[in-house]
């Protein structure tokens, strides 16, 4: 069996981490393997619009760690929740200079 373009499993990769000045990058690929780098923030997955909006709204630059944590986390729970196949929480990872702070979030089980 071939591979089909619009067939079987598409990935959408998000890209974050820090240079070697400690300078933040993101981006994120679509399906064809399009990059996206803006200076704020990425969104993907299949609440994608939803999640633009709330990031859109809760967003802020050169915020500490725990702030930055509280902000995707509201972010995610919040748009997922307004996706009927998104859902079961999620996992975010914070990048820091001194390491990477990973908490499990849980969201609606529907």
């Amino acid at each position: 069996m071939g591979y089909f373009r619009f067939g079987g499993y598409l990935c959408f990769p998000t890209i974050a981490g820090l240079d070697a000045n400690n300078v933040p990058y993101i981006c994120n690929m679509d399906g064809i393997g399009c990059i996206t780098t803006p200076n704020d923030f990425v969104v993907g997955g299949t609440a994608e619009n939803q999640l633009y909006g709330m990031c859109e709204a809760l967003w802020e630059p050169d915020l500490e760690p725990e702030d930055l944590f509280e902000t995707i986390s509201q972010a995610l729970l919040n748009g997922v929740d307004r996706d009927a196949i998104s859902g079961w929480g999620g996992i975010v990872h914070v990048i820091t200079p001194d390491g990477i702070i990973t908490r499990t979030l849980k969201g609606r089980m529907d």
